[in-house]
């Protein structure tokens, strides 16, 4: 610095000297190097680069409050329960070789459909799964439905679920026949799916052969027959939707009559209102069993194992219980890991077919 102040000094008295002397000044220059100090450095941290906020965002999509699209639940993965059940590995038994002389006609196209043997013989009751019954054992009884759609989730519902789950096929599925004798060779009950109108029908349309509330009972009827021609061996029926039929009571009430003049148990989850459904099942004399708990309503491991232990408590309290389910991956490992140590905490898993018998015999009036 000391340098610099005589070199500006120097240049400032040249420039006086030639003012004085008349002459132009002439440039000055001065230059001198100034040594940089070192830097200190008080405190040093590793800085991240802020992440991008919208690298590998998850992307939401966006649904309607409340709807599960089926497609969308069957494809998607689901967090299974762990540990994650393994199929078993030889069938428990097996059922008759549908369909049985005397419990058949001929339906559409030639098709069997079921009836009543002339000895009286019920279909409902011919093609039940056998099973030691415990009396006084407070009894679950558990369908799992949505079945024959998907091969990857049926086969993993037969060879997953223990055998005293009941099997509940779709009619629309291709290859229903060998769906149903693949599940009754291992020793499941089984069940064929009539698709009921829903309240927000047509936009959500179960197939071209749903049974309406207000179709006229020829209509249903053809409609009816078509669902159960579609293949033999089945203990039942079950609703498939059905909200809006479910609230309708004659057209309820025909649709049960026809069933049971065919010797065919009905197994509903409890879509529409349950007033109507009972005094359906009432009138038309039919053996009709509603679902105490829909298990799956949230398809969550979690929410599933609640509703299986709300059953635990109504089949203390009532002696019996129904749950109804859809093949969703978390319905299935839930229902098969919980069902492992049922029989240890004092209750026994039925056919659905044995807790019909029971509610049937409790329902009927003493002679």
């Amino acid at each position: 610095m000391a340098g610099l102040g005589a070199a500006v000094v120097m240049a400032g008295g040249a420039v006086g000297l030639a003012w004085l002397s008349g002459a132009e000044p002439q440039p000055v220059s001065a230059s001198v190097d100034i040594a940089q100090p070192e830097p200190v450095v008080l405190a040093s941290a590793e800085i991240e680069a802020p992440a991008d906020p919208f690298a590998n965002a998850p992307t939401d999509d966006v649904t309607l409050p409340g709807v599960t699209e089926t497609e969308t639940a069957l494809a998607a993965p689901a967090p299974a329960p762990t540990p994650v059940p393994t199929p078993r590995e030889t069938p428990v038994r097996s059922g008759p070789q549908a369909p049985l002389p005397g419990l058949f006609e001929a339906g559409p196209g030639g098709a069997p459909v079921p009836i009543i043997a002339a000895d009286g013989t019920r279909p409902d009751a011919a093609y039940a799964a056998s099973f030691d019954d415990t009396p006084g054992a407070p009894t679950i009884a558990v369908v799992v439905g949505g079945l024959g759609l998907s091969e990857r989730l049926t086969e993993r519902a037969i060879e997953t679920l223990p055998a005293e789950v009941t099997l509940s096929f779709a009619a629309y599925s291709e290859n229903l026949q060998m769906w149903i004798d693949r599940a009754r060779a291992d020793g499941h009950e089984v069940l064929i799916e009539l698709p009921m109108e829903p309240f927000d029908y047509p936009n959500n349309d179960p197939g071209p052969h749903t049974l309406l509330a207000d179709a006229g009972m020829s209509e249903n009827d053809r409609r009816l027959m078509w669902l159960l021609s579609r293949a033999s061996g089945y203990a039942g029926v079950a609703n498939y939707l059905g909200a809006r039929l479910g609230a309708e009571r004659a057209a309820l009430t025909h649709i049960f009559g026809q069933l049971e003049a065919r010797g065919l148990s009905i197994y509903h989850d409890g879509a529409g209102r349950r007033v109507v459904l009972e005094a359906a099942a009432s009138q038309s004399d039919a053996r009709v069993a509603i679902a105490d708990r829909v298990i799956d309503a949230d398809p969550d491991p979690d929410a599933v194992d609640r509703r299986l232990l709300e059953l635990e408590a109504l089949a203390l309290q009532n002696g019996n219980a129904l749950g109804h389910g859809f093949a969703y991956p978390a319905t299935v490992d839930t229902v098969a890991l919980w069902a492992e140590a049922l029989a240890a905490r004092g209750y026994q898993l039925a056919p659905a077919s044995v807790l019909m018998e029971r509610r049937q015999a409790r329902e009927e009036p003493e002679t």
